[in-house]
């Protein structure tokens, strides 16, 4: 109990510095906070036109894939401060001190998705305003919410673990650009029913496939396709197992090498 006392204390600390992080750094915040805003239009009004979905209709569409997309970004944003910390020797300054050695990388989780969510509120705004609608209930909104920020808080992990792997800035951010592929590899942009069979099973294995086709559902965009892999065709199960088994792995892989600094 004394040492989750410890953890909570220390981790709310680590918290408010990662913040104050974001705050003086607000051409950072702004890019990450306009990009998912300017995919939307570009994604929304060309691509629309050549799919087989009317314009508005894709928009829906579109909308929850986007913002799993931009959850999935947890993993460059992590990277790239965790490896900024290193290589600034912040890192080794912070385990100097008498804190918990979980304390670190748990503030800048959690700071990732207090930021992810105030980011949420422009989008959004931008989405009904381009045609996409909640059709489902508050409460199944809130719970599509929740688990999209469930989502960015483990793929923040991935990110933490690797940027204190690499712990150079430089190769954190070419890395980190190769993250963009993995939305590509999904039904975040386009429908999976319609990829070759090979590719449709590795896109409905993608967790990013799982997590939209979840919020899709309780958005009431769209329905569950049929015929598809487990993850999808369950896709709030599926949702939570990638998000439990990604936190299982990754949050005790980037606590230790946090501990362990460059041994």
């Amino acid at each position: 109990m004394c040492g989750m006392s410890t953890l909570a204390y220390d981790g709310t600390a680590m918290l408010g510095r990662q913040l104050r992080r974001v705050r003086n750094n607000p051409g950072l915040l702004i890019l990450t906070q306009t990009m998912p805003i300017t995919m939307l239009l570009f994604f929304g009004y060309v691509f629309g036109s050549a799919l087989a979905m009317p314009g508005e209709e894709y928009r829906s569409f579109l909308v929850p894939g986007l913002l799993v997309a931009t959850a999935a970004n947890g993993i460059m944003t992590g990277m790239f401060q965790a490896a900024q910390d290193v290589h600034r020797g912040v890192t080794d300054r912070l385990r100097t001190l008498p804190i918990s050695r979980a304390a670190v990388p748990l503030g800048q989780s959690v700071a990732d998705v207090v930021v992810t969510a105030a980011g949420l509120v422009p989008f959004l705004l931008v989405g009904l305003a381009v045609g996409w609608r909640v059709e489902g209930s508050a409460l199944r909104a809130a719970g599509a919410l929740a688990l999209l920020l469930l989502f960015r808080f483990a793929t923040t992990w991935i990110g933490i673990f690797l940027g204190l792997l690499t712990g150079s800035e430089e190769a954190a951010g070419q890395l980190g650009g190769a993250t963009f592929v993995l939305p590509l590899l999904s039904n975040a942009y386009i429908p999976a029913e319609g990829l070759p069979g090979w590719l449709r099973t590795l896109a409905e294995w993608n967790p990013i496939s799982a997590v939209t086709t979840a919020l899709r559902e309780l958005f009431g965009n769209a329905p569950v396709p049929e015929g598809a892999a487990w993850p999808v065709a369950h896709p709030i199960a599926g949702s939570l197992m990638w998000c439990a088994v990604l936190i299982a792995v990754f949050a005790p892989l980037a606590v230790r090498r946090y501990a362990r600094g460059e041994d």
